[in-house]
């Protein structure tokens, strides 16, 4: 799969195409009937599938500060739009001057000019352009005068997440800020992921007997509640059972927020420096202060064990 930064980077002899547009956060489940649309409209065609989307996430630029936390790194999601099947994918730098383009220059300038489109693939809630006054109905226009078909696709979907509100990012954030990491994985279709490099921390799981991965998360990431969970640990290509703590060591007063992975049943292993992924499965207990270490001891073990347990039940 391609990957471009800036229209400058599509290349010059680039013909027509099938596109589909939006931050796509976390390809969940509803992205995924968007983009998988788009990428059935484009092998029909005999065309490639182009998903573009935005570097930061608009709302920063529009409302410096608010910029919501992270389901998935650019690099994330291109991972999971080419398992989709998407051919390119094309992230726009979202600037002061970017966001100041209206619908049409939008339309002209990145899906005319640049992409070819033949067919453009959105959702109904689709807004662009200059204080997001485009919408599907004026993209439709556009494609009569500029030769592009328009697509809406109905990504309604829903279930027993977030009681039965319809899927989308802004629910998958909440649910992952409130530790349902169960609900975060029926909309996105897999569990959250935290991705950061190993540092070293305070090693005092080293002490306790369990050796935890201490991960430098990346700015914005989306982190669970504080608590113990159940997951795996990516290191390499390879997954590993895993018992995550997210919070603040309240045992030892700690007042750093921290994501630590302790990779069950290996031994020895040097993960200093090495970038890595954090899979949050299920949840297994709030976060909690014990009257001695042997209590804490004890209750990390338990941890691990019911951690085991999960794991295993979710692949079986």
């Amino acid at each position: 799969m391609q990957r471009w930064r800036g229209l400058e980077d599509i290349p010059e002899d680039w013909g027509r195409s099938v596109v589909t547009i939006g931050s796509y956060d976390g390809v969940h489940r509803g992205h995924q009937l968007i983009i998988g649309r788009a990428v059935e409209r484009a092998r029909e065609l005999g065309l490639p599938a182009v998903v573009v989307t935005f570097d930061p996430h608009p709302s920063e630029v529009v409302r410096p500060g608010s910029h919501p936390p992270l389901l998935a790194p650019h690099h994330r999601r291109a991972e999971l739009m080419a398992e989709l099947g998407v051919d390119a994918v094309l992230i726009l730098p979202f600037t002061t001057e970017f966001s100041k383009l209206s619908p049409a220059e939008f339309v002209a300038k990145v899906l005319v000019d640049k992409l070819h489109a033949r067919v453009v693939v959105e959702g109904p809630n689709f807004r662009f352009g200059h204080r997001a006054a485009g919408d599907v109905a004026f993209l439709a226009e556009q494609g009569g005068t500029f030769d592009f078909g328009v697509e809406v696709v109905d990504l309604y979907v829903s279930g027993a997440a977030g009681g039965g509100q319809p899927f989308s990012s802004t629910l998958t954030r909440r649910l992952v800020a409130e530790g349902d990491v169960q609900g975060a994985r029926e909309i996105l279709g897999r569990p959250h992921r935290v991705e950061g490099v190993v540092v070293r921390g305070a090693q005092r799981g080293r002490e306790l007997g369990f050796p935890t991965a201490n991960v430098e998360t990346l700015p914005h990431t989306a982190i669970p509640a504080d608590g113990v969970y159940a997951g795996w640990l990516h290191v390499n290509g390879e997954a590993m059972p895993a018992a995550i703590s997210v919070g603040t060591n309240p045992q030892f007063d700690g007042t750093e927020r921290t994501v630590e992975a302790y990779a069950i049943d290996r031994v020895g292993l040097d993960l200093y420096g090495l970038h890595v992924a954090v899979d949050f499965l299920a949840f297994v207990r709030g976060m909690a202060k014990f009257e001695s270490l042997d209590e804490l001891i004890e209750a990390i073990a338990n941890d691990v064990k019911r951690s085991r347990e999960l794991v295993e039940d979710y692949q079986a």
